[in-house]
């Protein structure tokens, strides 16, 4: 030890190299838990035998989740090598679990039409499957600011980074229910017809809406009213500027052309448009983090 107090460059890779390792097995950890929940899925059969793209989405989009998720568990201030490790795997599984709890409740609660397992396993949709990838990611950003926007003190903190878990989750369904309304067509019937521009401009939405939660979450908890406050204010404003973004995206990026149209009133969607709604979303959202 002695050795290590007199060489820091030492220590400080030692310590790194001690947290990858942490992350790898909370990462396997988190891979065994999608095996055990989805354990009538046979994954190479999905992803080499039937190229699956649709699962090939939400999979790979599972694994982006489950790091984005261990990775707020690493950010921050050391409090010494071994609270380190211990607050990095007390997280990481929190994370992890409240991840896999978050796609059931929203797979229940966002596209309620239809059996998504049945849509992207049996029939192989792209654009069911592009949105279930949305809705991991989203859930993972909104732990991320969960997780990083914790309190002092582990049952505080634990406590905090649930409620906002609670919190984000509520807004982010809010948000699905509101969409359809807003682009003026029933998504859930243009996703079960095979629609995969209409599942990436929803997609956008999606994720749009937790980028702006996680960036009100972010930073040292203060107390609930401010947090709420901050939340609330951040999220109205996103729900006004990303209908707002759809026509200018409607003007701007896409002129001469009606985004709707594209959409879904063609016999071949045009995914590009879906693509440029989408970027409209997360665009104008990323804009909003930036300027608050």
């Amino acid at each position: 030890m002695e050795f290590l107090d007199n060489n820091p460059f030492v220590l400080d890779l030692l310590m790194s190299i001690s947290y990858v390792v942490e992350a790898i097995l909370v990462f396997a950890i988190g891979k065994f838990l999608y095996q055990l929940l989805n354990s009538k899925i046979k994954i190479n059969e999905e992803l080499v035998i039937k190229d699956n793209l649709a699962f090939s989405f939400t999979y790979v989009c599972y694994f982006v989740s489950l790091l984005i998720v261990i990775g707020a568990s690493i950010i921050g201030e050391s409090t010494g090598w071994v609270d380190d490790l211990l607050i990095i795997a007390y997280y990481s599984l929190i994370g992890v679990v409240l991840l896999n709890i978050s796609v059931w409740i929203n797979n229940k609660v966002i596209l309620t039409k239809f059996n998504i397992k049945k849509e992207i396993i049996e029939d192989q949709n792209v654009g069911t499957g592009v949105i279930e990838g949305a809705i991991l990611i989203s859930t993972a950003l909104i732990l991320y600011g969960a997780i990083t926007g914790e309190s002092t003190g582990l049952i505080e903190g634990t406590i905090t980074a649930v409620v906002y878990w609670v919190l984000g989750l509520v807004i982010m369904i809010i948000t699905s229910k509101l969409y359809s309304a807003v682009v003026g067509y029933d998504v859930h019937d243009e996703i079960e017809k095979d629609n995969v521009a209409a599942g990436v401009a929803f997609a956008g939405a999606i994720l749009a809406i937790s980028i702006i939660v996680m960036n009100a979450l972010l930073g040292e908890f203060e107390d609930w009213k401010t947090t709420l406050l901050d939340v609330c204010v951040q999220t109205i404003l996103g729900l006004i500027v990303l209908p707002i973004m759809r026509v200018v995206a409607d003007k701007i990026l896409l002129p001469g052309q009606r985004l709707t149209d594209e959409i879904v009133n063609q016999e071949k969607p045009n995914v590009g448009a879906g693509l440029v709604e989408a970027f409209a979303y997360v665009g104008s959202a990323i804009l909003i983090a930036w300027s608050i």
